[in-house]
């Protein structure tokens, strides 16, 4: 189905011009080696892009590598590295010119020396000669000022001529000819169906995917003969003609490449997503709503503003794709594909088919579960800002990779979060205490999400402080964020004396988990502390709202005896919900308009 899906791609963008032939690729080309008819260097061009910050190679359509290389030498045709081109490379250690010794310049003229012999194109005989003549060792004679040259992509132009030599129709004709000629036998395909094309033995590297090999990696491969069978060798254990092999590299390499916003990280893994719709412009248009609302765009440019105010939306119920692209359409089918690097091959995290107006709602019903007021975001972050609330140092290298398919897979079609998910969080306020807003969010949405599913149409009721709310973890969570709030008042009266350890420190972990044994100790440290901020005129208010607090959540909880003596994973979720809410609500602007940190200050 993956395959099949990216073989459609190709042919709808083919035939709209967006797609290199068959045989072609668009690689990034450095520089042009500049020959007069005779096949004399005479200088070098830059073929750079230098519309960024930094130049960059340009994109030309040139003929396809002819597979992966990272052990054979197989040259490319018209263009190549400095290595294979010209037998020298920069030295990565010293950064000097050296020749290279495994025989790939030589493939490189061997190879021309047999495509081109019978060629009378001037463009093409001006390559030939070339490379008959040409001895690496004269690199900085005869192609001086070429230092920035050394190991980038080159190809040839004509002097006098528009366009490289590679563009020529001559060119073009012997690249033809010489794939018909090293083509298979004919056999089925198990993309299309048909039994016309030949088989391909190898598949096409695919690049751009995060953390694999930048020469490319392979999604379909049969490289030991542990993954054979029946005696069939490589791409015979699975037959894929070479032009459906082709088609799919080509479309998939086009979604990962450089700037693509097709393409978004969610953790280790790279996600690529396409749209099939009856027009490009619908299709388009429902692939950009995807990227704005899987990656919400932090700035404050129109877009951005735009964005902010759908997810808004989204978070209160229901949302429609139409809020976000006018122009699209709620059954337009939608795909989207997560891989990510599994030594020289890629690994398939997660293959989803379904429609941009599904997609929609479902962001819309995440977005949902993960309200909470006041909003920890101005924008709501995206799935790989989730994650990194579950890394040790918040370090994309430290997501657990068993976390990205199942929270990509509850976000876009609507299933149950990971227990993971919960646990993860979990583990990293045990061991931080950080209870950020983003991590109370996530807390909060493990909480609603099976609420929501199995009681369709109960209030959420964990998105704002409730007051009347008689859950006990949730009480307890309150309560612990007034014993914080009463400390950190006392803590500001006497900044010399500021303990190295904090409540937060000692017992975030205990009683959220052990409350029984916790809270004993903890109401007996805050008593001590409300008498010493009775005595101080300046935070007598701090100590008396913290009271005034404590005494009504108090109330509604059960007696010390009672309190749990061991709280489940669910249970200390709602409890960091609640110390969130309580927190949030000492520290907010009073009808007085003060507030309790102004006052502490």
């Amino acid at each position: 189905m993956i395959l099949q899906a990216l073989v459609r791609l190709y042919d709808r963008r083919a035939s709209e011009g967006d797609m290199p032939p068959y045989g072609f690729s668009e690689e990034g080309i450095s520089f042009a080696i500049l020959l007069d008819r005779e096949g004399c260097p005479k200088g070098t061009q830059s073929l750079q892009d230098t519309s960024g910050k930094r130049a960059r190679p340009s994109r030309r359509l040139v003929p396809a590598q002819p597979g992966q290389r990272a052990v054979n030498v197989r040259p490319n045709f018209l263009w190549d590295n400095t290595g294979y081109a010209l037998g020298v490379r920069r030295d990565r250690e010293s950064g000097d010119m050296v020749r290279v010794r495994r025989g790939e310049h030589e493939a490189f003229k061997q190879f021309h020396a047999d495509l081109l012999a019978e060629q009378d194109d001037e463009g093409l005989c001006a390559v030939r000669r070339f490379l008959e003549r040409w001895e690496p060792d004269e690199y900085e004679e005869r192609l001086p000022d070429s230092d920035e040259m050394l190991g980038a992509n080159v190809t040839f132009m004509l002097v006098g001529t528009e366009g490289l030599v590679a563009d020529r129709e001559a060119a073009r004709s012997v690249w033809a000819r010489h794939l018909s000629r090293n083509q298979g036998k004919p056999g089925p395909c198990l993309i299309t169906g048909s039994h016309v094309n030949p088989v391909a033995r190898l598949h096409p590297p695919i690049r751009g995917v995060a953390g694999a090999p930048s020469t490319g990696a392979l999604l379909v491969s049969f490289n030991e003969p542990a993954f054979e069978s029946h005696g069939r060798a490589q791409g015979g254990n699975a037959p894929v003609s070479e032009l459906a092999a082709f088609k799919y590299g080509t479309a998939l390499n086009a979604l990962l490449a450089r700037g693509s916003r097709r393409r978004i990280s969610i953790g280790n893994t790279t996600v690529v997503f396409w749209a099939e719709a009856g027009s490009r412009q619908e299709a388009e248009a429902a692939e950009d709503a995807c990227f704005l609302l899987t990656e919400p765009p932090p700035g404050d440019d129109d877009e951005a503003v735009h964005v902010r105010k759908v997810l808004k939306k989204a978070a209160r119920g229901y949302l429609r794709i139409h809020e976000v692209r006018p122009e699209c359409e709620e059954d337009t089918r939608f795909y989207v594909l997560g891989l990510e690097p599994n030594r020289a091959r890629l690994a398939v995290r997660f293959w989803y088919e379904t429609t941009i107006g599904d997609l929609a709602r479902r962001v819309g019903e995440h977005w949902s579960d993960m309200r909470l007021e006041p909003e920890p975001w101005r924008t709501p972050p995206a799935a790989w800002l989730l994650l990194l609330e579950t890394a040790v140092q918040r370090k994309r290298e430290n997501i657990s990779p068993s976390l990205v398919a199942p929270l990509t897979r509850a976000i876009f079609i609507g299933s149950q979060y990971p227990q993971s998910l919960l646990s993860s969080v979990l583990a990293r306020l045990r061991a931080d205490g950080n209870l950020t807003g983003v991590r109370a969010a996530m807390l909060k949405a493990c909480i609603r999400r099976p609420e929501r599913m199995s009681q369709p149409g109960k209030e959420d009721d964990l998105v704002s402080l409730d007051t009347t709310s008689g859950n006990v973890p949730y009480l307890l969570g309150r309560l612990f964020a007034v014993f914080v709030y009463a400390e950190d008042s006392l803590m500001r009266t006497t900044p010399e004396k500021r303990r190295s350890a904090t409540i937060s420190d000692r017992w975030f972990g205990s009683a959220s988990s052990a409350p029984r044994r916790a809270f004993p100790s903890l109401m007996r440290g805050f008593r001590h502390n409300i008498s010493k901020l009775d005595k101080d005129s300046k935070r007598r208010n701090s100590g008396r709202r913290a009271d005034r607090a404590a005494g009504e959540i108090a109330d509604a909880l059960p007696s010390p005896g009672d309190l749990p003596s061991f709280m489940a994973p669910e249970d200390q979720a709602r409890f960091f919900v609640g110390y969130y809410h309580q927190e949030r609500a000492l520290y907010t602007r009073t009808s007085a308009g003060e507030t309790g940190k102004e006052e502490s200050e």
